[in-house]
């Protein structure tokens, strides 16, 4: 006999909210182990792998790919058991016979926790959320059962069988509608009488999308069992607005043409005004938006900037790593030897190390540094974070530069790697440009920018030369520090970048 648990979007951690399905990794009907991933999700943070807590048969999905959840909404349903006839290659964890059920009558099953951490761990499985922070049994390969094997499994009173999940689940369990063949092939829309009493829709993506796009919910007759709105319907409802929108236009124009001039054709009208192209602000794009305009609304950033001469730090580069024998070691990069400019120019001026607490009026100066640096991806631009950079040498930097630049190119970067940072530094000039005015990574309190090191005429030493020219900008949060303090951070760094050797007072 099989029991039906139900698995919820769970918190992924840092405050997130909320997460889009990017591909799934099971079907329904598809037999899973105890933490197997079975979605992949994209956040604001990062694309991570879900895990199932559960082994068992997937009996329902919520959520086509693409689709936004919000955490704690369900993912997917799983028949814990294995009904009469599953060959099975391992025992399948049985959950405990209180687990919630989505049609058992009231008094028949008690109701489980809302992430299905409390059932999972009475039944063997994990309370995983995330793959890697538990168990690292490998997943067992995916395998199908025939829908009539599924039919045949008994009911007993207290349980639940897959059949009856599938086709009794009430609505009101269930945030989200299951992604099934029905819901894409329903009968096209039909307007219903304005009632006054509840809308029968529970997913809240479905009401988002149809008060973004003024949809009256209440006109409309669901597709879904026992008249539920789904998400075609009301996709349905939103064509046949524009489309309704679009002959009204056109209506107008041609009674506003001149009399004797032929009326346009519907091709020729569309092709002289193309629609404009909208894309959806969420996952990383979505991110960085937000918090570029929190930054821009909250803080008073200025900027400074001053061009200086690394002819000296490139040739102390050269030779780091041309060395052979005990003293050889990993490639050091310009990057690396920029950050640890910065953690020494922090030290002299730790009032750029900060952050303001608005609700208490107050600067909060922190320890230690945690250094950003922007890495362009295919995803978007996202900013890694060096743990405790002020402890590390150039090349211990390096080394964790690359580490995570590899990860962001992968797109494996977990949502801790991606937060906590307390200063930024922005290489822009890997892009060809020789300055910006950066705008700060919210919450903190500064960011340098670099440009691109190229030959420019530069006077040395008296005369006119050719020398490797950097332009250094740093934008500053103007609360934490005054206009001095900036100019002599800015000034440490370039002295540092034009002599090397400043560098080991430090050291």
């Amino acid at each position: 006999m099989a029991q039906v648990l139900e698995f919820k979007l769970p918190d992924l951690g840092e405050g997130l909210t909320e997460a889009e399905i990017v591909r799934w990794l099971v079907e329904v009907g598809d037999v899973v182990a105890i933490d197997q991933p079975v979605v992949e999700v994209e956040t604001a943070k990062a694309m991570v792998e879900v895990p199932c807590p559960y082994g068992g048969v997937v009996t329902a999905r919520f959520g086509e790919e693409g689709t936004e959840l919000p955490v704690g909404s369900p993912l997917l349903t799983v028949a814990v058991g294995a009904p009469e006839g599953l060959e099975t290659s391992g025992p399948v964890p049985t959950g405990p016979s209180g687990a919630r059920n989505g049609s058992a009558p009231s008094g028949s099953a008690s109701s489980s926790s809302s992430s299905g951490s409390s059932a999972t761990e009475s039944s063997g499985g994990s309370g995983n959320v995330l793959v890697g922070y538990g168990t690292g049994a490998p997943a067992a390969r995916r395998r199908r059962i025939r829908p009539d094997r599924l039919d045949r499994t008994p009911t007993l009173s207290g349980t639940l069988t897959v059949e009856a999940t599938m086709s009794e689940a009430p609505v009101s369990e269930a945030p989200g509608v299951p992604v099934t063949e029905a819901s894409s092939t329903a009968a096209p829309v039909s307007v219903a009488p304005v009632s006054d009493g509840p809308v029968p829709v529970v997913s809240p993506l479905v009401r988002r999308l149809a008060r973004q796009h003024d949809i009256d919910l209440r006109r409309l007759t669901g597709s879904g069992p026992d008249g539920l709105i789904l998400r075609a319907d009301v996709d349905r409802a939103i064509r046949q607005a524009e489309e309704t929108e679009a002959a009204r236009t056109r209506t107008a124009q041609a009674a506003a043409a001149p009399t004797g001039a032929s009326p346009a054709s519907p091709a020729s009208a569309a092709s002289a005004a193309p629609a404009a192209e909208r894309i959806p602000l969420r996952g990383v794009r979505g991110a960085v938006a937000d918090k570029l305009s929190r930054s821009r609304t909250e803080i008073p950033d200025a900027t400074c900037w001053v061009d200086a001469d690394a002819t000296e730090l490139m040739a102390v580069r050269a030779a780091m790593n041309a060395a052979t024998g005990p003293s050889a070691g990993p490639k050091v990069s310009v990057l690396a030897l920029l950050a640890r400019i910065c953690t020494a120019a922090l030290a002299r001026f730790p009032e750029l190390n900060s952050t303001v607490d608005t609700e208490a009026r107050e600067i909060v100066r922190l320890p230690g540094v945690h250094l950003g640096f922007a890495a362009q991806t295919e995803r978007g631009l996202v900013v890694p974070v060096v743990r405790d950079a002020h402890t590390r040498s150039a090349e211990s930097i390096g080394a964790e530069i690359a580490r995570l630049t590899e990860l962001a190119r992968t797109g494996k970067l977990s949502p801790a790697q991606l937060t906590g940072g307390t200063f930024t530094l922005n290489n822009y000039g890997v892009f060809g440009v020789d300055g910006s005015t950066p705008i700060i990574n919210h919450p903190e309190a500064a960011m340098l920018g670099v440009g691109r090191i190229m030959p420019k005429p530069w006077v040395h030493q008296g005369e006119l030369a050719v020398r490797q020219v950097v332009q250094l900008s740093l934008t500053f949060d103007h609360r934490v520090c005054d206009g001095g303090t900036a100019g002599g951070f800015l000034r440490y760094v370039a002295d540092c970048v034009e002599q090397p050797a400043v560098l080991l007072r430090t050291l």
